[in-house]
């Protein structure tokens, strides 16, 4: 069993694909490894973008070599052309994981708020601040894009994260909250 799991964390995008690794030891506690955002030119042709993404994606798998990828999971929204877009860096974002033979795993939004705040509905900056004290990080990490995929990242680790990060005691008011519905869940 190993003392530390790294989860590559993504936010996916296809304008900006938020990129965060973390190093999440037994007791639960976590620390940051890298936090960035993967561009893509708007105007460009979109198989150049998921190229662009691909490509940046790759850069942080090699840099960093984490255990695991954890990926939000694309939910239904009003503007359709943006869930394409998302829905395509997701599936680039998994491809890569597949190829790589690395396990790979989706979140969604309201699951990985009530793993880092205790509540499904909180907003960015909710997200933000848990993120940052869970990381013991001196300011908020920016974009918020980056930031959310320091949360999908803390999320899988806590939630699926399982035998290779076992609870302990120490666990913070959220994760006793997740621990909590999870147990209600199975019922």
């Amino acid at each position: 069993m190993a003392a530390t799991l790294r989860v590559l964390g993504i936010d996916p995008g296809l304008t900006r694909c938020g990129v965060g690794v973390v190093d999440v030891r037994r007791d639960r506690s976590a620390s940051l490894v890298h936090i960035g955002v993967v561009r893509s030119d708007p105007e460009a042709p979109i198989h150049e973008r998921l190229a662009t993404i691909a490509a940046g994606l790759r850069e942080v798998l090699d840099a960093h070599a984490p255990d695991v990828v954890a990926v939000e999971r694309v939910f239904a929204q009003q503007n359709r052309q943006t869930v394409m877009g998302t829905a395509q860096a997701s599936g680039v974002a998994l491809l890569i994981a597949g190829e790589r033979g690395l396990p790979a795993a989706t979140h969604t939004p309201s699951e990985v708020k009530a793993a880092i705040t205790g509540y499904g509905s909180a907003d960015k900056r909710q997200v933000q601040t848990m993120v940052a004290r869970v990381l013991r990080l001196e300011t908020l990490p920016q974009p918020a894009d980056a930031a959310d995929a320091l949360a999908i990242a803390l999320c899988h680790a806590w939630r699926r994260g399982g035998d290779a990060v076992p609870a302990q005691n120490g666990l913070t008011p959220a994760q006793r909250a997740w621990a909590d519905a999870e147990r209600l869940a199975r019922r």
